[in-house]
């Protein structure tokens, strides 16, 4: 067996192992043989128990699977699109752009979170996505145009001030509510893998799975991406669909995981980087694949963390996928610091 091919085995089996501690371990500890009776019908001792593990423990790790396995795709894929390798839906301000769409239909409806799908059911669950998606997508639209125009680094920090602004937008746009309706998209607004409804797997599962098959079906012309634009157009590439393809794709994925989850930080940079480190390749093919396996870990590891039977329940979410990212950030710049302030 190749080393790469390990190292992807090595992720599944992780996956594997955390998925089943994520419905063991929490407030409430249950047994491993009562989990798996509850999830195959089997008799369980404690009625509580199947209760706990079908409504909030299974719910909570399936989308930590496929939000993780979206972001961490996400990333990878944004890092080649816009040659940053501290590229991420968080860091880029896509994410917050989702965060205003989303605070826009607050105004309009005057509700939020629950009571917004409780008013409307399943079209309130769509209405949420889609108008995630949109301001993903508008996010993405700004930055192609800065991209043209601008170095990485400028890229990366129009990014971030992109992003400060939806926050300051934000926070007008609650001013203008009342104090309820407020509190109600705060509780939205904190990243969590936590709360989400079978109802709102059955659309969140489809569209990343829909996602991520059409984001590994842009591994080929990724990889043309690494060797440049003029060289990919030599090849009769055609940059601009492929373009637009990834952000389609993107904006479908980090749109609808932010619409449920909220907006989740840096997930997307750690895993694109734990892929290329594991598999040691810059071939697409591999390292998409990868990075959402890694993505899926990673979600599944920070969600177990946050959930452990603490004492106070004060660890939130991104707050250890902070702990987690910053030091990678930090490496990566000053690895580039090295590498080309040294040769100025």
């Amino acid at each position: 067996m190749s080393r790469r091919a390990a190292m992807v085995g090595v992720l599944a089996a992780a996956i594997v192992a955390l998925f089943a501690v994520e419905l063991t371990i929490g407030v409430v500890v249950i047994p491993l043989d009562a989990v798996v009776a509850s999830l195959t019908g089997g008799t369980v001792k404690r009625a509580a128990w199947f209760h706990i593990v079908g409504d909030f423990r299974l719910p909570r790790a399936l989308t930590a699977l496929v939000g993780g396995a979206s972001l961490g795709a996400c990333g990878l894929m944004l890092q080649t699109l816009f040659r940053n390798p501290l590229a991420d839906p968080f860091v880029l301000g896509i994410a917050h752009g989702a965060r205003f769409a989303v605070a826009l239909v607050v105004v309009v409806t005057g509700l939020a979170g629950n009571a917004f799908v409780e008013a409307f059911g399943l079209a309130g669950n769509m209405g949420l996505a889609i108008a995630s998606c949109a301001g993903t997508l508008a996010v993405m639209s700004i930055l192609t145009l800065l991209a043209r125009r601008v170095d990485s680094v400028t890229l990366l920090l129009s990014g971030l001030m992109i992003g400060y602004i939806a926050i300051g937008l934000i926070s007008l746009v609650l001013h203008l509510i009342d104090e309820t309706q407020a509190s109600a998209f705060s509780g939205w607004d904190d990243a969590s893998f936590a709360g989400t409804t079978w109802t709102q797997l059955a659309l969140l599962i489809p569209a990343c799975l829909a996602g991520l098959a059409l984001l590994f079906g842009l591994a080929k012309p990724l990889n043309v991406l690494l060797l440049g634009d003029t060289y990919a157009q030599s090849l009769g590439v055609p940059l601009r669909p492929i373009r637009y393809a990834c952000f389609g794709v993107v904006a479908l994925l980090v749109g609808t995981v932010t619409a449920f989850c909220g907006a989740i930080n840096f997930l997307g940079l750690i895993a694109a980087h734990a892929a290329r480190g594991l598999l040691r390749s810059e071939d697409h093919r591999l390292l998409l694949p990868a990075a959402a396996l890694a993505g899926g870990c990673l979600a599944l590891a920070t969600d177990l963390v946050t959930h452990l039977p603490w004492a106070r329940h004060l660890l939130h979410l991104n707050a250890v996928n902070g702990m987690l990212g910053g030091p990678i950030v930090l490496w990566v710049l000053l690895r580039r610091h090295a590498r080309f302030g040294a040769a100025r």
